[in-house]
């Protein structure tokens, strides 16, 4: 039999492999092109595996992904940059495959060498590959070249320069939409490369010309192109030059553009100044939070706060609140939840008496709206409103809708009222606890849906730590201890959890005087879960009791458990047991 040819061995094995049928060997091999280059060493990398795997650009799209991603990272295996220009052929042909994913992925790769590679390989192979790519008579080559021209535009000679903007501007004009949307979404990129004298004449006439497109796909890459755009002109020319096209959009024949603006607006406010934005920004603001389609109320919702912290107070009390109302109330319900998501950061920008006088209504309305999504963004920010208004206030126009809350038939929205519990408690007071919200937290206790228990037993851990453990065990401890009778084990199993949870807070003396009888007496529960929990709260109750009760009383109970008929009663009674050997053993 003949050897194999050592060197040749790891070529071979990948041109069999790239054959075979099977999809996931051949994406395992190209997994492994940086092994394979390891052992053929950086010469041989580049004389053969590279132009293999540029012949190699048929195959699945999993597996031309897979080999897009691996070239970007195989700088080291060619000779590092002096050599970088050897990976680009092969990234040059996955460029002008159909899938787009495949694409994208060669030409971020590209991009990652690209800035890497010293200036003069730039110049003498990635310039060239840009125009071939631009001058490509399958579309694909020309969307992807519009993603490599910010990478070689800076290290370019004048000329190349003069020729790469002509070049940029005859893609924005292409036939194919899909040229046209890469170049649109691109031009940010390659805008910020441009000198300013050429900015401001040759890319603002390639901009004027994607706005006014045909294709709303091309007019809306063009919105997130007002953006950059904005950030790299001066302020007037920005108001000169971006402002009208913004103002345009905002009007726009197609929704989805009109949902582009309203996403991006806030963001242009500081390039344009203050003045062009009161005079034209408020408004065209104003007509996408009435919008006919919803999903542009959406978006123009969800950024209404943003909007408000650019303006002078006055004037979002003016222009912008009216129509906050109105979104409070409009017929969309994610509409609703996109405004109740961002309502409440309005009340540090507007101030106490807007605040009291105008967002309080509508705060209360969205709080009883039927849907509870809705409900619960406005429950998660109201710290943001008592930062504002102070407590005393919030207590007596809010508590009443959460006390209602707390009672709703989604569970979701019991248990956000519960998670603000604490903060509410700390901020109220414990006098006022104790009258109106103290009832509300037993209650949780044996609320039907286990994630509502759960969270109110970690509730009353979190008010005893924030009261103290005085108040604890006179306030809390003898309503817990109570609801250990109760018929259902369920139940009883939340009262062992609360236990556990409140012994570390109570401390060794109301754990073993208070808690602990009753655990014992749940011990001989007739239901094996509430045994086997027992065990497992006696072995968290071992580090906090002193010696003398753990010997006492802990382990004469725990001997008795692991005794049991149950296997799981008698697995955690053991393991208890265990602890407090341990415990015993280091004392």
């Amino acid at each position: 039999m003949a050897m194999i040819d050592e060197p040749l061995y790891p070529i071979a094995i990948l041109i069999d492999e790239l054959k075979n049928e099977d999809i996931q060997l051949r994406l395992n091999s190209i997994r492994r092109l940086s092994t394979i280059a390891r052992a053929l060493g950086e010469e041989r990398t580049r004389k053969e595996l590279i132009p293999f795997l540029s012949e190699n650009n048929d195959d699945d799209d999993e597996v031309l992904l897979a080999m897009a991603e691996e070239l970007g990272v195989f700088l080291p295996y060619v000779g590092g940059i002096d050599y970088a220009h050897v990976l680009l052929p092969p990234l040059e042909a996955l460029c002008t495959v159909e899938e787009t994913c495949v694409r994208d992925k060669a030409v971020e790769s590209l991009c990652r060498i690209g800035v890497q590679m010293k200036e003069s390989d730039l110049v003498d192979s990635f310039i060239p590959l840009v125009k071939r790519l631009a001058a490509g008579e399958w579309f694909t080559a020309r969307v992807s070249s519009c993603g490599l021209f910010h990478i070689v535009y800076p290290s370019a000679p004048e000329l190349s320069k003069t020729e790469l903007r002509a070049t940029y501007a005859q893609l924005c004009q292409d036939d194919m939409p899909m040229v046209r949307r890469s170049a649109a979404s691109n031009l940010g990129k390659f805008a910020a490369t441009v000198e300013a004298n050429h900015l401001k004449t040759e890319i603002m006439s390639i901009f004027d010309d994607l706005t006014q497109d045909d294709q709303d796909s091309v007019r809306l890459l063009a919105v997130e192109g007002c953006a950059a755009l904005g950030k790299l002109l001066e302020t007037q020319d920005c108001a000169a030059h971006i402002l009208p096209v913004i103002v345009n959009f905002s009007q726009d024949k197609s929704w989805r553009v009109r949902y582009m603006v309203a996403n991006q607006l806030y963001e242009l406010c500081e390039a344009v100044g203050a003045e062009p934005t009161r005079a034209d920004l408020v408004p065209a603001y104003v007509r996408l939070l009435r919008d006919n389609e919803a999903e542009v109320r959406i978006a123009a919702a969800g950024k209404v706060t943003k909007f408000c912290q650019i303006l002078n107070p006055q004037i979002a009390i003016q222009h912008i609140l009216p129509c906050v109302k109105e979104l409070s109330s409009d017929s969309s319900q994610h509409v609703r939840s996109a405004l109740a998501s961002v309502i409440m950061g309005m009340a540090p920008v507007l101030g106490k008496d807007a605040t009291i006088e105008q967002l309080l209504p509508i705060f209360l309305s969205l709080l009883k709206d039927e849907f509870p999504d809705v409900r619960l963004n406005i429950i998660s920010k109201l710290d943001q409103v008592n930062q504002v208004i102070g407590i005393d206030l919030l207590s007596q126009s809010l508590l009443p809708a959460i006390v209602e809350l707390a009672e709703d038939r989604h569970w979701r929205v019991r248990l956000a009222i519960i998670e603000y519990i604490p903060l509410l408690a700390s901020q109220l007071g414990v006098g006022f606890f104790n009258d109106k919200l103290g009832a509300l937290c037993m209650q949780w206790l044996e609320d039907k849906v286990f994630s509502i228990r759960d969270a109110a037993a970690n509730n009353l851990r979190r008010l005893a730590e924030e009261f103290g453990p005085e108040w604890a065990a006179q306030h809390i401890v003898p309503q817990v201890l109570e609801k250990i009778v109760n018929p259902h084990y369920l139940y009883r199993m939340t009262v062992l959890q609360a236990i556990s949870l409140l012994a570390p807070v109570l401390g060794s003396d109301i754990t073993s005087q208070k808690l602990l009888p009753v655990i014992i007496t749940a011990s001989k529960d007739r239901v094996p879960n509430i045994k086997f929990n027992v065990a497992k709260v006696m072995q968290s109750l071992v580090p906090i009791l002193d010696h003398s009760v753990v010997e006492q009383t802990l382990r004469p109970c725990l001997v008795d458990l692991s005794e049991d008929p149950d296997v799981d009663v008698r697995f955690f009674a053991g393991q208890a047991l265990q602890a407090c050997d341990s415990i015993m053993m280091t004392s």
